[in-house]
């Protein structure tokens, strides 16, 4: 691990509940940490991953990091306070968004799992910035190995359907922030949970996967 400290941070407001997993969205990893290190751009993630697996730390886990902005998961908004951020270097959909490579995901893996190791964070609150901002983000993308990681403890993953009893309930009761559009929220969950359709459609086959990640993440 590189130590590249970043300013952009500040005091926690309450204890770690979220792990918010994003890409960079840049040309490459060092624009990436250049700009997270930048006073004048004001933002920061705990750590960055490059393609080669290499891991940076920006701001120290105990601290306030700049990564989700405007955000909300499971009743609870502004994320940032509550949250450990990782940028995953890959271009991002304006630059030519590409698979992750597999160092860069073992790399990942191993950094999330010392993380919730460290912090009581429940699976169900492993997500994307698009999870948490779904009409603003669309990171880290449906070619991002979120079964691979539900398969180490990290996050959860399912490929089941179950019968839906209403495609909007099921995304609130996931987490989602369904006072947004809905078209947005369903493709976010999309790119997150049925990453071969991509429609933000509420169709039956995106309702009956909803229904069946609320079946693990909200059982009662």
């Amino acid at each position: 691990m590189i130590s590249a400290p970043s300013p952009n941070f500040d005091e926690r407001d309450g204890p770690v509940e979220f792990l918010v997993l994003h890409y960079t969205g840049m040309q490459d990893a060092a624009s990436a940490v250049a700009l997270l290190r930048s006073p004048e751009a004001k933002v920061s993630s705990h750590y960055v991953v490059d393609e080669d697996g290499t891991v940076y730390l920006l701001v120290p886990e105990e601290k306030r990091a700049w990564h989700a902005g405007i955000s909300y998961w499971r009743g609870r908004r502004a994320l940032n306070g509550a949250s450990i951020g990782i940028e995953i270097v890959n271009p991002g959909h304006e630059w030519g968004y590409r698979p992750f490579p597999a160092a860069q995901m073992a790399a990942v893996r191993d950094l999330c799992l010392g993380i919730l190791a460290r912090h009581p964070i429940h699976t169900r609150n492993v997500v994307a910035h698009s999870d948490i901002a779904p009409n603003r983000k669309q990171d880290p993308g449906e070619l991002f190995d979120w079964p691979g990681l539900a398969a180490a403890g990290i996050g959860v993953w399912t490929d089941d359907f179950c019968e839906s009893s209403g495609l909007r309930d099921d995304l609130a009761a996931i987490g989602y922030d369904v006072t947004l559009p809905l078209g947005d929220v369903v493709r976010a969950f999309q790119r997150h949970f049925l990453p071969q359709n991509l429609s933000g459609e509420a169709d039956e086959q995106t309702a009956r996967r909803a229904a069946a990640v609320r079946v693990l993440v909200d059982p009662g």
